[in-house]
């Protein structure tokens, strides 16, 4: 298993994988427009909006270490519970809006190993669409000890990147950082058959904390 488990963390604040080719550009731009402006004074008419923009995506690409919570099944990421679905098969989705707002690092909801990890194109509907789950996605799969769990990352109308953390075959640990989505999004996760839910639709979840299955 993985090192990366917020129940040794020391509650730091990090950027989250994946970020560099978006923020890098962002923050060159800001500090040349920034050491621009001392010379110049129209240049502050740039170096305003550009640092405003740094800053508001060093806060986006926060990637805070947590404690575990309790329970077996833990929330894959932060938000909002948009709807609780049964299955034909008998499994239950709960689907997990995140707002810009929130932080876009998804964590693994138990401790299992990745039997599959599929990147299916799909359109850009914003997340909370109902027709969103025909988005973008990358469909993973683990074989956990209450038996294969799916789980499902969609990039919204903004995001249009999902960034896998591990690959085919990781084992993982509950609460390990698996990926990261830019902007925007949703998370699926399929309980499997017997699992009932212990969130409710409107109900705030935090990756890694908030319980999901009910005990």
């Amino acid at each position: 298993m993985s090192n990366d488990s917020p129940s040794h963390s020391r509650r730091r604040v990090r950027l989250a994988r994946g970020v560099s080719p978006w923020l890098a550009p962002t923050v060159a731009a800001a500090a040349i427009s920034a050491a621009m402006a001392r010379r110049s004074r129209p240049w502050v008419l740039a170096a305003a909006p550009l640092t405003a923009l740094t800053g508001a995506m060093l806060w986006f690409f926060r990637d805070p270490d947590r404690d575990l919570g309790t329970g077996t099944v833990l929330s894959p990421a932060d938000g909002v519970v948009q709807s609780i679905d049964p299955q034909p098969d008998g499994r239950i989705r709960v689907a997990i809006f995140m707002s810009p707002l929130d932080v876009h690092v998804n964590r693994a909801p138990l401790d299992g190993t990745v039997t599959s990890m599929r990147h299916m194109p799909g359109g850009y509907k914003p997340a909370f669409n109902k027709d969103s789950d025909q988005n973008e996605r990358v469909v993973w799969r683990f074989d956990t000890a209450l038996g294969d769990l799916e789980l499902v990352q969609i990039a919204g109308a903004v995001a249009r990147r999902i960034v896998p953390y591990v690959g085919m075959g990781a084992k993982v640990s509950r609460g390990e950082r698996i990926g990261l989505i830019r902007f925007g999004s949703r998370v699926d996760i399929y309980l499997p058959e017997g699992i009932a839910p212990a969130v409710s639709v409107g109900q705030r979840t935090t990756a890694g904390v908030t319980r999901i299955d009910r005990g």
